[in-house]
């Protein structure tokens, strides 16, 4: 679809809606917790799910089939979106999708930094961006993280990951590498938007993003008390945090979490740092503030229902769904029990 010309959100928004009524509930993600990986198979494919459990049937069963599918069918969703917009909303979705491209790098050097095989690290790639085959089928052919460097050289990520390099090969930790996708990833994300207050509102969904990662980093940051320069996971680009108040809020967790209930996502993230304080949970946190962006954009969408907004909104939850499942499959193979699964699941 082209990226000029007139816009079209009235019919995208209407679509996408009907899908999200299609989205598993709370109490069909409570009986996948007492299925088998083969029952969780089975109930997929009475859903919308169906083509891809069909279709991955022959080649694959148990766990590695229900994520087959998982991606198959986020990646199918997605390239609908994209075919049913045009204009202006064409190029707002695309960049937002673009998330599944640094997703994929990242899973790809991490593969290669643990020595996982091939066909682990294609398992966890989600095809919703950019990349074409081929780009992804080189990145998994990679043999060490500098040729994956070098494969991606003219990309948004080149340059950024070609001066992280250096940096990694003198900590062998991976820190450098993956804030220089993420801040590739964010910086066109949010360069040369648009004028007019739905885009205002979409731009105000994508910092609070950034400042929930963030907030997620600094907290994690503040309770592992390693001696880490805060400064190398900040995020540019929210409105919570700049690059000194992280570094200094990520030295103490009571003033972080004084901070963060003072701000203007206290209402979005109160339930969370109640959590925090009562669990003494990272995870649940981490979890809460996934809740709280979800219902953060569902409540921009109906400010400005016929825009962007709604749509992203979609892609958050439907992304959400699939990690949901995922965790269901691999709890099950992992002999947790129906209540240790619930605690992994993020659900509105």
């Amino acid at each position: 679809m082209s990226l000029v010309g007139s816009s079209n959100p009235e019919y995208v928004v209407a679509r996408v809606r009907a899908r999200r009524g299609m989205l598993y509930s709370t109490e069909e993600y409570r009986k996948l917790t007492r299925m088998s990986p083969p029952e969780i198979a089975r109930f997929m494919e009475e859903s919308t799910y169906e083509a891809e459990i069909n279709a991955l049937g022959s080649r694959h069963g148990g766990v590695d089939l229900i994520e087959y599918a998982l991606n198959a069918n986020l990646a199918k969703q997605f390239e609908e979106i994209l075919d049913w917009s045009e204009g202006e909303l064409y190029d707002l979705i695309v960049r937002y999708l673009r998330k599944f491209d640094a997703g994929n790098v990242k899973t790809v050097i991490r593969g290669i930094y643990t020595d996982a095989s091939r066909e682990a690290i294609e398992t966890d790639l989600i095809r919703a961006g950019e990349f074409d085959d081929r780009l992804i089928r080189r990145l998994l052919e990679a043999e060490s993280i500098e040729a994956v460097v070098e494969i991606l050289e003219g990309t948004i990520y080149g340059e950024p990951l070609a001066a992280a390099y250096e940096e990694y090969e003198e900590t062998d930790v991976l820190v450098p590498l993956e804030n220089a996708i993420d801040r590739a990833f964010y910086e066109r994300l949010l360069g040369n938007l648009p004028r007019g207050e739905p885009v205002r509102q979409y731009e105000a969904f994508l910092k609070a993003e950034i400042d929930f990662r963030n907030a997620d980093n600094a907290l994690r940051l503040a309770r592992s008390g390693a001696e880490i320069d805060p400064a190398e996971y900040f995020i540019d680009g929210g409105d919570l945090f700049d690059r000194d108040t992280l570094a200094r809020l990520a030295r103490d967790l009571d003033e972080l979490v004084e901070y963060i209930a003072d701000s203007d996502y206290a209402d979005e993230l109160g339930p969370a740092l109640r959590e925090l304080e009562v669990a003494d949970s990272l995870i649940a946190f981490e979890h809460a503030t996934d809740t709280a962006l979800l219902n953060y954009g569902d409540k921009l969408g109906t400010r400005h229902p016929v825009s962007v907004t709604p749509v992203i909104s979609y892609i958050l939850a439907k992304e959400r769904e699939v990690e949901n499942i995922r965790a269901i499959a691999r709890g099950k193979e992992a002999g947790l029990s129906a209540a240790e699964i619930e605690e992994d699941l993020v659900i509105t």
